[in-house]
């Protein structure tokens, strides 16, 4: 797996409930700490709902974990069918052996079973997920336990967990007395925006490593795949796929490409292929750009001036090096210079020709005033 690859310690997003990775920030944390709260105020009934993949199942092994020493846990991974069943299943947990299957002698035995408990300074907690399964009969059963009480004091605490199907089993108007007794529920509903970063870097920091292993593009092609929102179990996928494609690739870091062929598989990938486009545009005009400031460059550079010959490079006799801009530069200069002495020439024969002098040497000296 990738843990090597990138420093980790442990998997960081595996979908299985992990109270070690247990989110307790956000609506997370106020779900678990009014679920706490009840509970050790013996309330009674509890309903926790909410879409699939939200972590209630992890909350759930947090509150046990929470009161592991002074808790009985009858635990069911769904709920049964009647409430006979439910009554049944309680009485064998609670290691007792009924005389009788009709509901008043369970009921009986049952809180003869929940006051040793509580006398003794233990709880008993029944804690039913997939609770949206359950049917009315069912529902009136959890209602009955309800009412067993000593005083005002509840002897079975109930936490029931399931999708938000719950909800409207619960809100049919003859269920009315169900809800009323109801003492705390919450709805655990989808992470969206700066939480669903908070949440992977948690996570990647419980596992021992760093939240930078996601490129600046890696976060935010995380953040348009989840759109508006997600539950921990899709954001839990997309993060294992994209750091495992990043590690078959040989990368240290999971940028936006990574994240985008993992979305893809997943159904998530829409908009983080339009964010993709984007950069590319982006990177065209900004190489485009510095090409334009590059040949602007050129254009306003000085001319090179001309290699200094040494006085020895001189004295061995070697001529200077006149380059074809210089011969351009000195080419009107030259004729300049010999126009200008041909006219001190014929200045001098015009002088020599009015002097009336016979020979030449005779005109310059006398022009010169020797």
């Amino acid at each position: 797996m990738y843990t090597e690859h990138f420093g980790l310690k442990i998997l960081p997003f595996e979908n299985v409930p992990d109270t070690r990775f247990f989110f307790d920030q956000g609506e997370h944390a106020r779900v678990h700490h009014r679920i706490t709260d009840s509970f050790k105020a013996g309330r009674g009934l509890m309903v926790v709902t909410g879409p699939i993949g939200t972590g209630k199942t992890t909350l759930s092994r947090m509150i046990i974990s929470d009161f592991s020493n002074n808790i009985t846990l009858i635990w069911m991974a769904l709920p049964p069918e009647n409430s006979i069943d439910l009554f049944l299943f309680i009485a064998h947990e609670l290691e007792l052996k009924p005389s009788s299957t009709e509901k008043v002698f369970l009921l009986r035995d049952i809180k003869d079973a929940l006051l040793k408990i509580n006398s003794e300074g233990g709880k008993c907690l029944l804690m039913i997920d997939e609770s949206h399964l359950m049917t009315d009969d069912t529902l009136n059963g959890i209602r009955l336990l309800n009412n067993l009480e000593e005083d005002s004091t509840k002897l079975i605490q109930l936490l029931l967990l399931g999708q938000e199907e719950l909800m409207e089993i619960i809100n049919k108007p003859e269920m009315e007395p169900f809800k009323q007794r109801i003492a705390a529920l919450e709805n655990m509903g989808k992470m969206s925006g700066g939480r669903i970063r908070e949440y992977i870097s948690h996570r990647i920091k419980i596992a021992g490593g760093d939240p930078s292993i996601f490129s600046d593009t890696g976060w935010e092609a995380l953040a348009l795949a989840f759109g508006p929102g997600s539950t921990p179990r899709v954001i839990n996928s997309l993060c294992d796929r994209a750091l495992n494609t990043a590690s078959e690739r040989g990368k240290t870091i999971v940028d936006v490409d990574d994240v985008y062929e993992a979305a893809e598989g997943m159904g998530l990938g829409k908009d983080i292929f339009f964010y993709k486009v984007s950069l590319k545009q982006k990177e065209r005009k900004e190489q485009a750009a510095s090409a334009v400031t590059d040949n602007a460059l050129k254009e306003h550079q000085p001319p090179n001036k001309q290699p200094e010959i040494s006085q020895a490079a001189q004295a061995a006799g070697i001529g200077f090096y006149i380059s074809r801009t210089t011969q351009k530069v000195t080419k009107k200069p030259a004729l300049l210079l010999l126009l200008s002495i041909a006219a001190l020439l014929l200045s001098i024969f015009f002088y020599c020709e009015r002097s009336g002098s016979t020979d030449l040497m005779t005109c310059l000296q006398e022009l010169i005033g020797f």
